[in-house]
C-alpha cells in the first residue's frame, strides 16, 4: 500500500510523544426518523455492530453503530419533529464504505433487502498523491509520489430513510486486506506449529521423569512436578544404583519455559550417565555433573541440585544438598531435622566441590524434599505458602502412605494460591516403615 493515500489506510496509531495529541474521526451524524427501525437494519441487514445506545433526555436518545472492521461510527439520531434537522433525513450522506469486494457485499446486501442505485461500476484513473512533509509547520511543503493508476468498483446504497452511502473497493485496498490475510494465515500457522511441537515436547519431558519405583524394603515414596507452563525447569527422579542403595533427586533450574527445559534434560542425562560412580563417590559424581553442566549451558545459568544416596540395609542417608532448599526429616518425635546446603549452585564455577552430609532414617520418620514452587506459593493477602506451613501439613499426613500424603499437600498448595500457578511445584515424599 506504499502509493495508498493516508486517508484510505485504515486503522489507528497511538503515538509515544504526548505533544501530538491521538485524534481520530470517531463518528458521523446520520438523521433517522426511527431509531429502533434503523438499527435493526444496520444491525440484521447491513451487518454493523452497537456500539453505543443511550438517552440523553427522556424524550432524546441516540444510537451509535459501526461497520465490522474499522474505527469511523456513524451516530444515528431521530431529531425533533419541526426541525431544521429533519429536512437532512433521506439526503445523500457524506459517507464512504470501502471492502474488498464490492460484488460480494453488492449481492449479500440485495439478498438482505438492501435497496443500490445502480449495480457496481468499473472506474479507473491516474492520482497523484500529494503529501506534507512529516513534521512540517508549513501547509505548502509537500512531496509529491508518482501517479499510478486508480482503480476501484462504486456503487450507492440507500437505508430505510433514503439516507445514502457509497460503497467502494479499490486496488491498493484489496491488495492490502489480501498481504493482511495471508501474513495472518502464516502467523496462525506458526503457531499452531508451535503448539504442536510444545505439546510434544511436553509429552518428551513427562518421559524424563522416573517411570517406576525401584522397591526398597525400609522405604516407600512418591514424586510429583506439577508444571507451571507445557515444560518446565523443576527435576526430580528416582535412580537405581545397584546393592540395594537408590538415588533421590530434586533439581530447579534457573528461568523458565523451553530454555529451562532443555537445560533440565541435560542435567538428567548427565546425572543418570554416570549414576553408576555415586555408589562409592558421590563428590566425584557431582563434580562431573557440574563440570558437564558448566561447558553445556549459557553464562548466568544454573542449577540447584539435592542429591541423596539410600542404603536400603543401613538405613543410612548420605546426601549433598547444591543450593537447593532444605529437606526436611521429621522424625517420629515430631522433632524436625534441616539438611541444609553442603555446596553452592551448579553450573557457574568449573573449580566446583561439594561436602557429604549424612543421617540416619527410622521407622516413623519422614523426609520431604521440594522446589520453591511449594514454599513460594502466594496467596491473595501476598503470604508465601512457607517451610512451617509446609511442616504443620507433613505432620497432619504422617499417618498416609507416601502416595496420598504426596496428593494432599499439594492440593493444599493449590487451594492456598488459587491464581494463575507461576511457577512448577515439585515434591519427593519418602517415608520409612520400617524392615
Amino acid at each position: 500500500m506504499g502509493n495508498l493515500p493516508r486517508e484510505w489506510v485504515d486503522g489507528s496509531v497511538v503515538r509515544l510523544n504526548r505533544q501530538d495529541p491521538y485524534l481520530r474521526l470517531q463518528s458521523v451524524t446520520i438523521y433517522v426518523r426511527d431509531l429502533d427501525r434503523s438499527l435493526n437494519f444496520y444491525l440484521d441487514q447491513l451487518g454493523f455492530q452497537l456500539i453505543f445506545d443511550a438517552r440523553v433526555q427522556p424524550s432524546r436518545r441516540f444510537v451509535t453503530v459501526a461497520p465490522p472492521d474499522g474505527t469511523a461510527n456513524l451516530t444515528l439520531v431521530a431529531p425533533e419533529p419541526g426541525s431544521e434537522q429533519v429536512k437532512l433525513i433521506g439526503r445523500p450522506a457524506p459517507v464512504t464504505f470501502v471492502t474488498e469486494d464490492v460484488i460480494a457485499k453488492y449481492r449479500e446486501w440485495t439478498k438482505r433487502g438492501v435497496r443500490f442505485q445502480f449495480a457496481p461500476r468499473l472506474k479507473r484513473l491516474k492520482y497523484g498523491v500529494h503529501v506534507r512533509a512529516a513534521h512540517s509547520a508549513d501547509p505548502s511543503a509537500s512531496t509529491a509520489e508518482h501517479a499510478p493508476i486508480w482503480g476501484g468498483v462504486f456503487t450507492r446504497f440507500k437505508d430505510l430513510d433514503g439516507n445514502s452511502f457509497s460503497l467502494v473497493s479499490f486496488d491498493e485496498v484489496t491488495q492490502a486486506v489480501e498481504a493482511q490475510r495471508r501474513a495472518l494465515a502464516a502467523r496462525l500457522e506458526s503457531e499452531r506449529r508451535a503448539a504442536q511441537e510444545l505439546e510434544i515436547a511436553k509429552q518428551v519431558q513427562a518421559r524424563l521423569f522416573p517411570q517406576t519405583l525401584p522397591p526398597l524394603k525400609t522405604l516407600e515414596y512418591a514424586g510429583m512436578c506439577i508444571q507451571a507452563r507445557k515444560v518446565g525447569g523443576d527435576y526430580y527422579d528416582f535412580l537405581d544404583l545397584g546393592q540395594e542403595r537408590l538415588g533421590f533427586v530434586i533439581g530447579d533450574i534457573s528461568g523458565k519455559g523451553i530454555a529451562a527445559a532443555l537445560l533440565m534434560a541435560n542435567l538428567q542425562a548427565n546425572l543418570r550417565s554416570q549414576c553408576a560412580i555415586a555408589l562409592d563417590q558421590p563428590q566425584r559424581l557431582l563434580r562431573s555433573v557440574n563440570q558437564l553442566f558448566c561447558e553445556n549451558t549459557p553464562d548466568g545459568a544454573f542449577a540447584t541440585l539435592f542429591f541423596a544416596e539410600y542404603d536400603d540395609t543401613a538405613c543410612r542417608f548420605r546426601y549433598a544438598n547444591c543450593g537447593h532448599l532444605p529437606a526436611l526429616l521429621l522424625h517420629s518425635d515430631n522433632t524436625v531435622e534441616r539438611l541444609d546446603a553442603t555446596a553452592t549452585v551448579l553450573g557457574i564455577f568449573k573449580d566446583w566441590d561439594c561436602e557429604i552430609g549424612e543421617c540416619k532414617l527410622h521407622p516413623g520418620d519422614t523426609l520431604a524434599l521440594y522446589t520453591d514452587g511449594i514454599t513460594e506459593s502466594y496467596n491473595s493477602a501476598d503470604e508465601q505458602f512457607g517451610e512451617q506451613r509446609l511442616i504443620e501439613a507433613l505432620q497432619r499426613h504422617r499417618g498416609a502412605c507416601s502416595q496420598a500424603a504426596l496428593a494432599s499437600i499439594v492440593d493444599e498448595v493449590q487451594r492456598f494460591s488459587p491464581r494463575e500457578q507461576h511457577d512448577d511445584i515439585t515434591l519427593i515424599i519418602v517415608k520409612h516403615r520400617g524392615s
